[in-house]
């Protein structure tokens, strides 16, 4: 599913790895010890979380629009 929501990607020294989590997909968030294990787990995550949505009928966030200074 292609999608265009806000991903952040941090290090947590308690959990010793990275924590990626949706912005405005409320409780998706995924964990890797790398970074790009992260992102690939949040991508998966994400996924369900939209497709359980649409399931349930429930209305599915907009993105996020963030403009970058010229």
């Amino acid at each position: 599913m292609e999608t265009k929501y806000t991903i952040k990607i941090f290090w947590s020294l308690e959990d010793e790895g990275f924590i990626a989590i949706v912005e405005e997909l409320r409780g998706c968030s995924a964990f890797g010890e790398t970074y790009e294990e992260a992102l690939h787990e949040v991508k998966v995550a994400m996924d369900l979380w939209l497709e359980s949505a649409q399931e349930h009928g429930d209305t599915l966030p907009e993105p996020k629009v963030t403009k970058i200074p010229a």
